[in-house]
């Protein structure tokens, strides 16, 4: 299948929850997240085309605000590499001016930063001279 992603998404090294605004379910943990989109971590699949209310739980140091509200559309979800968990991927529709700052920091203070990318993937052993 043809990506058709065109902003960067941004894997995150700390899971917020994130809950249907609506029944106060927990949906999942946001895992990563672009500008225009998102993928949760889920305990049960999600119906996909349905359209959420998602209330993500943020830290103190996101914002003053405990909750970042935005309104999202499943467009997918599939079975984790781990079967006991689910992936499910959002096309963000809604979200406030505040809401998208907040997002900017999340990305700066959770973000997987390509360093650390680089660190995990060099070598353990260094490189033998065989002359």
């Amino acid at each position: 299948m043809k990506e058709r992603r065109k902003a960067k998404r941004h894997t995150l090294i700390y899971y917020m929850r994130a809950f249907d605004a609506r029944t106060r379910n927990l949906l999942g943990y946001l895992v990563d997240i672009a500008e225009k989109g998102a993928m949760l971590l889920c305990d049960d699949p999600l119906p996909v085309g349905e359209t959420f209310r998602i209330k993500l739980e943020l830290t103190e140091d996101i914002a003053d605000s405990p909750f970042l509200e935005m309104v999202a559309r499943s467009v997918w979800c599939h079975p984790d590499i781990d079967p006991h968990f689910y992936n499910a991927g959002f096309e963000i529709l809604e979200m406030s001016p505040e809401g998208q700052l907040a997002i900017g920091r999340i990305i700066e203070t959770y973000g997987l930063q390509e360093q650390r990318r680089a660190i995990a993937n060099r070598p353990t052993e260094p490189p033998t001279n065989k002359n």
